[in-house]
């Protein structure tokens, strides 16, 4: 034991040297009995993943995972893996023999303590940060084994032959998930974004983090809320929060002047690659800040946060577009401005044309768009023709009812169907081609029908057809941030016949617009990466009177107002100051920034689409008399969805 007093280990690891381990008995995978010892809870002196050549000599002790094994003609190297890295083990019968037959019965994922000395290896290994150096070892303790076979690798040295399980297989075995390269990864890149926003957030703007509760009263946010029923008062709810709107408000009323949080919010939706039943944003609210002042915090942040983390250039100031430009140009109030392939109105040039579909959209109080796709010849006819091409079917799901084109020829003229030659005859296609500078091989794609209809309709297709000829850039070399400003205040609910906010009731709408709240243009902006939305904010109403006229143009009387929200109100009544603020969704940003293709690649033990967790099998029934407690009797006779 005297030999290793020179490193860098604890009592409990010296200890563990100079005494002979108690061994028990246990079953082992592979066919070899294997010797496992009597739980213990060792130390180590270094991290796998942390030595160098600089450590030659040295004599450690190490702890961690199996990663891989090979026996090289008696020669025996095996893979040693923990949270920092990879690093190599040998030994060989010339040295300890009984350490030579155990590292021969190891298997991957079993558990070790190591014992030995750093020296250089006879072929150094670029692809490994350990690649210069081996560890010889002297002893070797196992920990645990594996008793059952693995339902997958996750081997990171063989990261790049491993075979990608299945999604359902990798949920329901997280654990062993977690362990792959990739996802832990993942998981490290989501705590030094968080950590990074922290550092910001507090240390250069001097914002104060506060929680708020999770229990707490159901509010209308856009979303079915979860409710949590009462056992102390029968018959009444909880909700789990949406998000703190409500809270953060208050928290400025209280005079906290900048707050934040990493907030977790529940909402009951359906689920898709992108969402999760609870997610986690990063939420921020100002008092005494205009909007031009809160967007330029959260450019700070996200330039930050992009550089620091990801080694990713954001330009500033991000481009700015009201949310009117953004489904005119493009379809959409989250654009991807990566690639071109714009909308164009051309409603103005048609509305008196031959062509009824045209003509009568126009007339109805509709639009007419188009899109231009360069070199249109990558598309052919047959993959237009409706209702059987590739593209037809697309704009058919999008909401269109046909889909009709043309083409500018090499000698300038305009080809397609009759119809549509017909009803731009004439000064009618010059116009055209002008306003939307058609040039010779481009294909024209045009949509009529009510504007916003249309508008998305055409926004989709125009992803679709990005997609299908590689127009979007990879992420990993372009990058757009961009502002989409200026949103509805509240907009038509046709099945309930009324109007509701487009965000939240709490949203500030122009001053200008007070007088027309139905058609006001709300203080919301929306921040858009890539094509994706990242986070969103607005300024918040701070009067009563103006949240009243908010509440009753969305049919919310002033006795529902009060019962709802008459703390918030009160605190108008306080002396509340103007205020705004900000969310990020922190699962979404992580998994953009990762390159991952769902959130669930980037949340440790995330639900299914189902909204179910595989790993734990949840949501379950429980006993009758934890209902009966909380006063709750179910209705039999309906079938579980």
């Amino acid at each position: 034991a005297a030999m290793y007093a020179p490193m860098r280990m604890g009592s409990a690891c010296l200890r563990s040297l100079r005494a002979r381990p108690a061994i028990c008995r246990c079953a082992a995978a592979s066919a070899a009995e294997t010797l496992v010892q009597a739980p213990s809870w060792p130390s180590r002196s270094h991290l796998a993943g942390t030595l160098r050549a600089s450590d030659v000599d040295a004599k450690v002790c190490l702890c961690g995972w199996v990663d891989g094994t090979r026996n090289h003609g008696g020669i025996v190297f095996v893979d040693l893996r923990d949270h920092s890295g990879v690093v190599q083990l040998a030994s060989d019968p010339k040295g300890a023999l009984e350490t030579h037959r155990r590292m021969e019965r190891l298997r991957n994922e079993y558990v070790v303590h190591v014992f030995g000395t750093v020296r250089l290896r006879h072929e150094s290994n670029p692809k490994m940060q350990t690649g210069e150096v081996e560890l010889c070892v002297d002893r070797i303790v196992l920990l645990n084994a594996v008793t059952k076979p693995l339902p997958f690798s996750v081997s990171h040295v063989e990261d790049a032959k491993n075979q990608s399980p299945l999604e359902e297989t990798r949920l329901k075995y997280r654990v062993l998930d977690l362990r792959t390269k990739r996802m832990a990864n993942n998981l490290k890149l989501r705590h030094q974004v968080i950590k990074c926003m922290r550092r910001f957030l507090e240390d250069e703007q001097g914002f104060t983090e506060i929680e708020t509760p999770i229990l707490t009263k159901s509010t209308p946010e856009g979303a079915r809320d979860y409710l949590v029923p009462s056992r102390i008062h029968p018959g009444s709810w909880y909700a789990l929060p949406q998000s703190p709107q409500l809270f953060k408000q208050m928290l400025m009323c209280a005079g906290f002047d900048r707050y934040y949080q990493l907030a977790r919010c529940f909402r009951d939706e359906d689920l898709r690659a992108d969402r999760q039943p609870e997610f986690t944003q990063l939420d921020l609210e100002m008092a005494f800040m205009d909007q031009n002042q809160i967007m330029q915090l959260s450019e700070d942040l996200l330039v930050k946060v992009f550089k620091d983390c990801a080694n990713i250039e954001l330009s500033k100031p991000f481009p700015r577009m009201t949310y009117d430009a953004a489904m005119s140009r493009y379809g959409t109030d989250r654009p991807d401005t990566r690639y071109d392939l714009r909308l164009h109105d051309i409603s103005i040039h048609v509305k008196d044309c031959s062509f009824k579909v045209f003509a009568d959209a126009v007339s109805d109080g509709g639009s007419v768009y188009c899109i231009r796709v360069p070199n249109g010849g990558r598309i052919s006819n047959s993959k237009l023709k409706w209702p059987k091409g590739e593209v037809a079917k697309e704009a058919a799901a999008a909401g269109l009812a046909g889909l009709s084109f043309a083409r500018l020829g090499a000698d300038g003229t305009l080809e397609g169907a009759k119809p549509i030659l017909e009803a731009l005859e004439g000064d009618r296609a010059n116009k055209i081609m002008e306003h939307i500078r058609m040039e010779p091989g481009d294909l024209l794609l045009f949509g009529a029908g009510p504007t916003r209809s249309i508008q998305t309709a055409l926004g989709r297709l125009r992803c679709f057809i990005a997609n299908s000829l590689g127009e979007i850039v990879d992420s990993n070399v372009q990058h757009t941030a961009l502002w989409i400003t200026d949103f509805p205040l509240m907009e038509w609910n046709e099945e309930q016949e009324r109007y509701e906010s487009v965000h939240h009731p709490f949203t500030a709408p122009h001053a200008s617009d007070l007088s027309n709240l139905q058609n006001a243009r709300a203080h919301a902006y929306d921040i858009v990466y890539n094509g994706v939305e990242i986070g969103g904010g607005s300024l918040r109403i701070y009067q009563r009177e103006v949240q009243e006229k908010v509440f009753a143009a969305i049919g919310v009387s002033k006795m529902e107002a009060e019962e709802k929200f008459g703390y918030l109100l009160q605190c108008f009544d306080m002396g509340a100051p103007p205020h705004g603020g900000l969310a990020l969704g922190i699962d979404r940003l992580v998994m953009l920034l990762c390159g991952a293709s769902s959130i669930r690649d980037v949340i440790a033990f995330p639900k299914t689409t189902q909204a179910v967790c595989s790993l734990t099998h949840t949501p379950d029934p429980v006993p009758p008399s934890q209902l009966k407690e909380l006063h709750i009797r179910l209705d039999q006779s309906k079938e579980p969805h």
